[in-house]
């Protein structure tokens, strides 16, 4: 945010990135997803991309529990269908 206030306050971007030790095209990236934005927007969207984190996290649990159930019921499934045509051949 102060790297862009700078770049506002008639700094060149070349000496910024120098400054800062950053590429210009990081400056720019950070421009066009930061820039018009005050603190509390960017804090915001910080909570915002950590329940995203989290929430995709969740929902990868929930899947690999799913795929877990499905192979054990089908596990099951298979062992019930063996045992029958194994009792119907006495």
């Amino acid at each position: 945010m102060a790297i862009l206030k700078q770049a506002e306050a008639d700094s060149t971007i070349p000496d910024l990135c120098r400054e800062h030790g950053m590429s210009s095209a990081s400056f720019y990236k950070w421009r066009a997803k930061f820039g018009g934005m005050d603190a509390s927007m960017m804090t915001r969207m910080k909570e915002l991309e950590d329940e995203n984190k989290r929430l995709k996290k969740m929902y990868i649990e929930a899947q690999m529990q799913a795929n877990i159930i499905k192979e054990a019921m089908s596990e099951i499934l298979l062992n019930i269908s063996v045992s029958r045509d194994g009792l119907m051949g006495y």
